[in-house]
C-alpha cells in the first residue's frame, strides 16, 4: 500500500489498511491527495464480479441477490429484479436513531468500508468502491444517526445511511453545509449510483460502523494513555512526590510491558526535577530515633495509590491496546459481508464474517481501561485540591494573593471543577459495563445472537471523550499547583506542558467561569499538540501494532 496523504496516495488492497490511515483520512479537512484502488485488487472485485453475473443468469436461488434477506432468504426473484430488490434493502432499513454520528467516525466507516470490499471476495464492482472515494476526496459525509446496529448481520441500518449518500436518496454534510446527498452529488459533478446485484448488501452487510468508532476510539485512548503519564509526573511535582516510585526495577520485576513503558515515560518526565523527592533523600533528611524507641515521621516514605500505583494502571490500558490495534486492523482489512466470493475458484460461501464480535471485545476492554484512567486522575486530582493532602498548597488551590488584596475567604478556586470532575468521572464509570453481554434475539429469531460491537464502541467512543474532560480538569488544576510552587522548579518537560497551557489558559487569580478552559486543554489532548510541545514528538499515538498476518504479507 502507498501511504500515507500528505500529497501521496492511499492505495486500498483490503489488507494493508492502518489505524494511523484511518484517523489521518477522517479528520483531514483538506484535500489530501485521495485514496485509490490497488491495480491487484481492481482484478479480484472483477473476477467475483463475473462469478456473481453469471449464477444470477442461472436463476439460480442465491442469498442476497436472488433472494429476500434474513429470515426471508426461502422467497426467491428473478434476474430483472436484483436492482430493485437492492434498492428496497436500503430503504427499509433507513430508521437509525438517535445522535448524528461524529463526521470523523462517519469518513472512517466509509474508508474502512471501501477497503473492506476492495479485498474482491464481496462481488462489487471496482466503480462502487471509487464512488465511496469519491464521497472522501469531495468531502461529502453521509449523515448517519448512531442507533440502530446489532452489530450482526452488520452494522445495517447505520450503513444504509452511506448506501443511500451513493445513491442520492440520503443527506450529507458537504463542505461544512448540509445537503440532500443527490444535490451534492451533482454540485461536484457526480452521478447517483445505481447498485447491481449484491451491492447494497455488500455496502450495509458488514461491521465497519463499528469497527469505525472502535478505531478512532483506539487512537484517542493512546494519546490519553501518555497525557496520564504526563498528569501523574504534575502531581508528583504538586504534591512533592517521591520519584523512587517509578524505578524500572520495580516495574521490571513485575513484568507488563505496559507498565513499565508508563513508569519510564514518568521517570522521564520527570527528570531534573527541583520538587519532588526520592527515597534516599527522605531517609537523609529524616529525624533520628536516637535512643527514642519511635517517634512520626514528617514525611511519608511512600505516597498514595493513585500517585505510585499510576503505572499499574496505565499500564492496563497501554497493554490492552498493544491487542486491541491489531485486532481492529485484522477487521478493517477483512471481508465481513455475506455471501463471499473466491476470486480464485468463483467458489460461493454462505457464512458470518458480519458478527463483529472481535471489534466488541475490543471495544469492551478499551473501554473499562480508559474508565479506570479516568477514575486514577480523578483522584489525584482530590489530592491535589485538597489541604489535608496536597503538601501545604491552598485548599482548592486559591490564590493566597487575594488575602492580601482584601478578597479573603470569598474565592473556591477549583471546588467546582472537582464537583464536574466526580460527575464526569462517574458517568465514563457507569459505561464501562461490558455491552457484548447484551445479546438480543430478532428478527424472526434469524438474527438470534448478536455482538452488540457498534454500542460497545460507542460506548468507547464516549468513555475517551470523558476521560479526555476529566484530564483536561486535572492538567488545569496541576498547572494552578506549579505556579503555586513555582514551575521554575519543576522539570523542564514539565515546564514545557505548563508553558503550552498558560499559553491558552491564564492563572486562576480569582473565582471565574472555566468550561472555555477546560474545553481550551480537551483540544490540546484531542490533537497532540501537549505531547508535541512537551517531548517533541508529533508523530501519531502509540498504538500496538500487529504483525503482518501470513496472507497480508508483501512479498
Amino acid at each position: 500500500m502507498t501511504r500515507t496523504l500528505n500529497g501521496t496516495r492511499l492505495r486500498l488492497d483490503g489488507r494493508s489498511l492502518r489505524i494511523t490511515d484511518v484517523v489521518t483520512v477522517a479528520r483531514s479537512t483538506v484535500d489530501h491527495g485521495g485514496v485509490e484502488l490497488d491495480p491487484a485488487a481492481v482484478v479480484a472485485m472483477e473476477a467475483t464480479v463475473r462469478h456473481k453475473d453469471a449464477l444470477v443468469a442461472q436463476d439460480l436461488p442465491v442469498y442476497g441477490l436472488t433472494t429476500g434477506f434474513g429470515d426471508s432468504c426461502t422467497r426467491q426473484v428473478g434476474a430483472a429484479r436484483t436492482v430493485q430488490l437492492q434498492h428496497n434493502l436500503i430503504r427499509y432499513h433507513l430508521n437509525g436513531l438517535g445522535p448524528q454520528t461524529p463526521a470523523d467516525v462517519a469518513r472512517a466507516a466509509v474508508l474502512i468500508r471501501a477497503n473492506c470490499l476492495s479485498r474482491g471476495a464481496s462481488a462489487v464492482r471496482p466503480e462502487l468502491v471509487r464512488a465511496l472515494l469519491r464521497l472522501l476526496e469531495r468531502h461529502i459525509t453521509p449523515v448517519i444517526p448512531e442507533r440502530g446496529s446489532l452489530g450482526a448481520s452488520g452494522d445495517l441500518v447505520p450503513l444504509s445511511y452511506v448506501a443511500a449518500a451513493l445513491t442520492g436518496e440520503g443527506e450529507v454534510e458537504h463542505r461544512g453545509v448540509r445537503r440532500l446527498a443527490g444535490e451534492a452529488l451533482a454540485l461536484e459533478g457526480l452521478a447517483p449510483v445505481d447498485l447491481a446485484a449484491k451491492e447494497g448488501l455488500a455496502l450495509i452487510n458488514g461491521t465497519s460502523f463499528g469497527a469505525a468508532f472502535a478505531a478512532v476510539a483506539a487512537w484517542d485512548a493512546a494519546e490519553l494513555a501518555w497525557v496520564a503519564d504526563l498528569a501523574t509526573a504534575l502531581t508528583c511535582e504538586a504534591l512533592r512526590g517521591n520519584t523512587s516510585h517509578f524505578a524500572d526495577f520495580i516495574h521490571a520485576s513485575k513484568g507488563h510491558p505496559g507498565q513499565r513503558r508508563s513508569a519510564a515515560t514518568i521517570r522521564g518526565l520527570l527528570s531534573g526535577s527541583a520538587l519532588t523527592t526520592t527515597y534516599a533523600e527522605i531517609l537523609d533528611q529524616r529525624d533520628r530515633l536516637d535512643g527514642r524507641d519511635h517517634l512520626i515521621l514528617e514525611q511519608r516514605i511512600q505516597d498514595k495509590y493513585s500517585v505510585r500505583c499510576a503505572p499499574h494502571v496505565n499500564g492496563v490500558l497501554r497493554d490492552t491496546l498493544h491487542w486491541v490495534g491489531p485486532w481492529l486492523e485484522r477487521e478493517i482489512n477483512s471481508s465481513n459481508d455475506n455471501p463471499l466470493f473466491d476470486p480464485a475458484t468463483g467458489e460461493l460461501h454462505h457464512g458470518g464474517n458480519f458478527y463483529a464480535g472481535h471489534v466488541g471485545q475490543a471495544a469492551d476492554a478499551l473501554k473499562v481501561a480508559v474508565a479506570n484512567l479516568a477514575d486514577l486522575l480523578d483522584r489525584q486530582l482530590a489530592l491535589v485540591v485538597d489541604e489535608k493532602f496536597n503538601a501545604g498548597l491552598p485548599a482548592n488551590l486559591v490564590d493566597p494573593g487575594l488575602a492580601q488584596r482584601g478578597e479573603a475567604n470569598l474565592h473556591h478556586g477549583f471546588k467546582g471543577m472537582q464537583i464536574a470532575c466526580s460527575s464526569v468521572t462517574a458517568e465514563a464509570l457507569k459505561l464501562a459495563v461490558p455491552a457484548t453481554v447484551f445479546s438480543r434475539s430478532t428478527e424472526a429469531h434469524n438474527q438470534d445472537k448478536v455482538s452488540m460491537a457498534t454500542t460497545a464502541a460507542r460506548d468507547a467512543r464516549t468513555v475517551v471523550e470523558l476521560t479526555r474532560q476529566v484530564a483536561a480538569i486535572h492538567l488545569l488544576a496541576l498547572a494552578q499547583a506549579l505556579d503555586l510552587r513555582g514551575a521554575r522548579h519543576a522539570a523542564p518537560a514539565v515546564r514545557r506542558a505548563h508553558a503550552l497551557i498558560r499559553e491558552r489558559v491564564p492563572f486562576l487569580d480569582r473565582d471565574r467561569r472555566m468550561d472555555h478552559d477546560i474545553h481550551a486543554v480537551v483540544d490540546l489532548i484531542r490533537d497532540g499538540e501537549l505531547r508535541a510541545a512537551t517531548t517533541g514528538h508529533t508523530g501519531p499515538p502509540e498504538i500496538g501494532v500487529s504483525a503482518p498476518h501470513p496472507e497480508n504479507r508483501e512479498e
